[in-house]
């Protein structure tokens, strides 16, 4: 069975604004201090940087960083540099990672989410002299497992419907 080929229609910006919001929203449920939850605001970070890099860049990244080092009170510039970083090397690649599925995407993500994880890891060393544990590392996998579903969810309101019916406008 062949998937239908999709002609996405423009992204609405105020869409890639309230799916930031939602994500940094599902970063404030309260986790514990339960290891390998995904990081909601990275995933969505690296998604739209591939999808619409002239949209969400690093700018926007570092202000959602600094916004995780409040609500998490981490040593300020801690996830602003870890977003920065994820999302510089996400628009590097976002050109190869298109041509792809989005299980074989979330192989290519995943070293950008272990990366971002190494990043704080070592940032938190270097500040604490505490290695979080290899639990921490976690995090990375099931936020790249999350990848397909991410991509299904946020590209939704792109779609053009495959069977085109002349009575609608699109």
């Amino acid at each position: 069975m062949n998937q239908p080929h999709y002609i996405l229609l423009p992204v609405n910006p105020f869409f890639i604004v309230v799916s930031l919001l939602v994500t940094f929203l599902l970063n404030f449920l309260p986790w514990g201090s339960t290891g390998g939850i995904p990081d909601f605001v990275a995933l969505t970070l690296v998604f739209w940087s591939i999808h619409q890099p002239r949209k969400v860049g690093i700018g926007v990244a570092f202000a959602m960083g600094l916004l995780m080092d409040v609500h998490t009170a981490t040593l300020l510039g801690e996830n602003a540099l870890a977003y920065t970083l994820l999302t510089y090397f996400a628009i590097t690649i976002h050109r190869r990672v298109l041509w792809f599925t989005p299980m074989t995407q979330a192989l290519h993500v995943f070293p950008l989410f272990l990366f971002s994880q190494i990043i704080r890891a070592v940032i938190q060393f270097t500040v604490n002299r505490k290695f979080p544990g290899w639990l921490f590392f976690a995090e990375s996998i099931f936020t790249a497992a999350l990848w397909p579903l991410a991509s299904w969810i946020l590209l939704a309101p792109q779609r053009r419907a495959v069977d085109r019916d002349d009575t609608r406008p699109i």
